[in-house]
């Protein structure tokens, strides 16, 4: 496939309901192919938003077996007939190298890596062979765990064969047990904020419907992402949602994703960049402290179960000793990583005097 140019896309038609451009990208579409009656209705009703990239899902890969992992090859001609009906450029995710011949050969017009797949270094490097000497675009989505090294590797696998048009998309991370959120996925801005600071030239969009995993949420979401400088927006939509064979409770119809659509509000002009950066520097803060407090709550289940296992065996709740050792060992630790040694003896002596005081009344 040395030398291939991905098929040059028609162009979007005009929507007539338009008003003023955005300032970002919105790709939309349903999160599967399901049939063709659902593609092209889905896609009829997108007209008014005037969108960048008609998305759909022609492989799936879920979780867990069971589950409508894709249409397949089938979807791809679907696509095909949307943007010869709508003029839509349309983008599907990929996840294998065959995944990405099939695509090419139908003439899918940019392609994404799924958060899954960019997980693996090994799948990934794979995709890029045969997409080495393609001009095609590509987004890549964060992997499932928050390691920035990971992301930034992917990009520069593909970089190595020579694609340019790259996009980063932000998708959130699967929360910690710990962690309490209103989110399917844990957003980590923070994440995100570091990702540009270390590819700066990469476009970064954002992927509402997979942190919200909600469509009540979307709009929100949508919302910080942009305040937040982001350059475009992924988001889910099906002409039917209740019918959705995958992640029904997050798509949206065209109809409600446009009121969305009209209702966000867009930053005008490029901002004050240091006002921008407060505000990820305390969007970042504010994820740490909700991280924290989760621990802490989660610690302090952990101490009521040690505390009726003293109970029960025979233990007094309050242990000096066992608590000194543990002492050295935190404040040791908080030196290695620059925290002054006599705040984390006031933090953890709090801690474990609120540890204490939980067993004492709840384990009596």
């Amino acid at each position: 496939m040395n030398e291939q140019t991905a098929p040059s896309p028609k162009p979007s038609p005009s929507a007539e309901e338009s008003t003023e451009p955005r300032s970002y990208r919105l790709i939309a579409g349903p999160c599967s192919a399901e049939s063709r009656e659902q593609l092209l209705a889905t896609a009829e009703g997108l007209k008014p938003l005037n969108i960048d990239l008609f998305r759909a899902g022609i492989w799936k890969p879920r979780t867990k077996p069971g589950g409508f992992e894709g249409i397949g090859k089938e979807g791809l001609t679907w696509m095909a007939e949307v943007k010869s009906q709508f003029g839509y450029r349309t983008i599907t995710e990929i996840c294998t190298a065959e995944h990405a011949h099939e695509a090419l050969e139908a003439g899918i017009d940019a392609l994404w890596i799924g958060a899954r797949t960019s997980t693996s270094p090994y799948a990934v490097q794979e995709i890029a062979e045969v997409l080495r000497g393609v001009r095609v675009p590509l987004m890549i989505k964060n992997p499932m765990c928050p390691d920035l090294q990971l992301w930034i590797g992917a990009i520069e696998r593909f970089w190595q064969v020579g694609i340019t048009d790259i996009t980063a998309i932000f998708r959130g991370f699967p929360p910690p047990p710990a962690m309490t959120i209103d989110y399917r996925n844990a957003p980590y801005w923070g994440v995100a904020f570091e990702f540009r600071n270390e590819l700066p030239d990469i476009p970064l969009i954002c992927d509402p419907s997979h942190i919200a995993g909600r469509r009540e949420a979307v709009q929100t979401v949508s919302q910080k992402a942009l305040d937040l400088g982001f350059q475009g927006l992924m988001i889910e939509s099906h002409i039917d949602p209740s019918t959705a064979k995958t992640d029904a409770e997050q798509q949206l119809t065209p109809s409600a994703l446009k009121s969305i659509i009209d209702a966000l509000i867009e930053p005008r002009g490029v901002g004050n960049l240091d006002d921008i950066r407060l505000t990820s520097y305390r969007t970042t803060l504010a994820e740490m402290d909700n991280l924290l407090i989760s621990n802490l709550a989660h610690r302090m289940i952990v101490a009521e179960r040690i505390g009726a296992l003293k109970r029960r065996v025979g233990l007094p709740v309050l242990q000096r000793a066992q608590f000194i050792a543990n002492l050295k060992e935190y404040i040791s630790w908080g030196e290695s990583v620059g925290l002054d040694p006599s705040f984390v003896e006031r933090l953890m002596t709090l801690i474990h005097e609120e540890s204490v005081r939980i067993q004492q009344t709840k384990c009596a």
